[in-house]
């Protein structure tokens, strides 16, 4: 495997099959092991010039916690009619009516999908995409003027290692999945991203300037650490 080359292979962890996804990374100074939740798949880094084999090896030697950690993911909730999906940290039932004309869109607590059912799920994701980035948007570019800077260009994904990211050229990009969190929540990682268009780091000051454009900031990082993953669970 050369260098930054990706591999999947299946591999077998409490006697089921699961992919295995190898990269590797000129950064990493050892092996490094991960279940995304996302997916369910394993992520094993490779520092620059590891075998493959030696990396199989690793994971084998892992395969008890692996299993563990699989087991610990949450069940999947599909998009599907009658799912129950937060949305700003409200729960939502999805209602599919197939009669009506109009889309997607929220009455109440009942988020309501028209269409044939085959796609009802591509509607909800679409829409929960949309839906983020016009709140995300409109926190976000509010939240530069007060700080005196200019966004030039806002993306929102579906992100697997990153909640936010910020560029030097005033690039930001989201996870749409903040969408599901606590209003609290998304706004504080809006924050968090725009006060990098000022500071490129993590340092006391980025803190001081997180703080003046969000509320209860570490109560949000708190969250994002105890139920982040749970997010990748839905859809």
């Amino acid at each position: 495997m050369s260098r930054g080359e990706n591999q999947t292979q299946t591999v077998e962890i409490d006697q089921r099959p699961v992919s295995l996804r190898i990269r590797t990374s000129t950064r990493a100074r050892n092996m490094l092991l991960s279940v995304n939740p996302a997916d369910g798949g394993i992520d094993l880094v490779l520092p620059r010039g590891t075998p493959v084999g030696e990396g199989l090896v690793f994971v084998e030697s892992r395969s008890r916690w692996l299993a563990g950690r699989l087991r610990a993911l949450p069940a999947p909730v599909p998009f599907l009619d009658g799912a129950e999906i937060p949305v700003l940290g409200v729960p939502c039932s999805l209602r599919h009516c197939p009669d009506l004309h109009g889309g997607v869109w929220m009455n109440d607590d009942e988020i309501l999908v028209t269409g044939r059912a085959e796609y009802m799920a591509r509607r909800v994701t679409d829409w929960l995409r949309r839906t983020a980035k016009d709140e995300i948007s409109r926190r976000a570019h509010q939240k530069a003027e007060l700080i005196g800077q200019r966004i030039t260009h806002i993306s929102v994904r579906d992100t697997r290692t990153r909640w936010g990211g910020c560029t030097s050229t005033g690039r930001l990009s989201f996870s749409w999945r903040l969408l599901l969190a606590p209003p609290n929540v998304l706004d504080y990682v809006v924050a968090h991203e725009v006060a990098h268009l000022v500071e490129m780091n993590h340092s006391q000051k980025f803190w001081q300037l997180v703080g003046k454009i969000t509320v209860d900031a570490d109560r949000a990082k708190a969250w994002l650490t105890a139920y982040g993953q749970a997010l990748y669970r839905y859809g």
